[in-house]
C-alpha cells in the first residue's frame, strides 16, 4: 500500500508544519502534542536545554516555538531568546499561569494564559502558521 511506504510518509511528514514545544510538565507536554498530531510535525522539549538542542539538530524549517514561561533551567522567554537568532522567521508563543506583563515579551511574540482549553490554542496555532485563516469570535 502507498499509505505504508516510508518515502510516502517522509514526504507527507516534510508538507506539516513544524511546531517545537517546550515545557517540563510531562502532561502538558502530551496534551499539547496530542491535540496538534496529525495536522502538524510536532518536536517536543520538556527542558530548556533540549529545546535549544532540537532547534540545532533539525535542519527543517520551524515554524512556530510554542513555550512554558516557567521552566527549570531558562525560562520560556531565555528559549525564545536563545533559538530565535538562528530562525528568524519562527513565530513565538509563551504560555503561562502568570500575567503577560510580568513575562518581558518582545515585540511580536504572543502569549496565552494558563488554563486554557485545547480549541484556544488550536486556533491560536492555525492562525499564526496560516495567515489566511480567518477568526470569527462567538456571538
Amino acid at each position: 500500500m502507498p499509505y505504508e511506504d516510508s518515502s510516502y510518509m517522509q514526504q507527507t511528514a516534510a508538507l506539516k508544519p513544524t511546531i517545537l514545544v517546550a515545557d517540563d510538565d510531562p502532561v502538558i507536554l502530551e496534551a499539547i502534542s496530542e491535540s496538534l498530531n496529525p495536522q502538524y510535525k510536532i518536536l517536543i522539549a520538556s527542558t530548556g536545554a533540549e529545546a535549544v538542542q532540537r532547534s540545532e539538530e533539525y535542519s527543517g524549517e520551524i515554524h512556530l516555538l510554542v513555550t512554558d514561561y516557567a521552566m527549570k533551567e531558562m525560562t520560556g522567554v531565555e528559549l525564545a531568546t536563545r533559538v530565535s537568532p538562528q530562525r528568524p522567521h519562527m513565530k513565538i508563543l509563551v504560555m503561562s499561569g502568570f500575567p503577560r506583563g510580568m513575562l518581558g515579551l518582545k515585540e511580536g511574540w504572543l502569549f496565552l494564559a494558563k488554563p486554557f482549553i485545547e480549541t484556544e490554542l488550536q486556533t491560536l496555532i492555525t492562525a499564526l502558521i496560516d495567515p489566511t485563516f480567518k477568526f470569527t469570535p462567538a456571538t
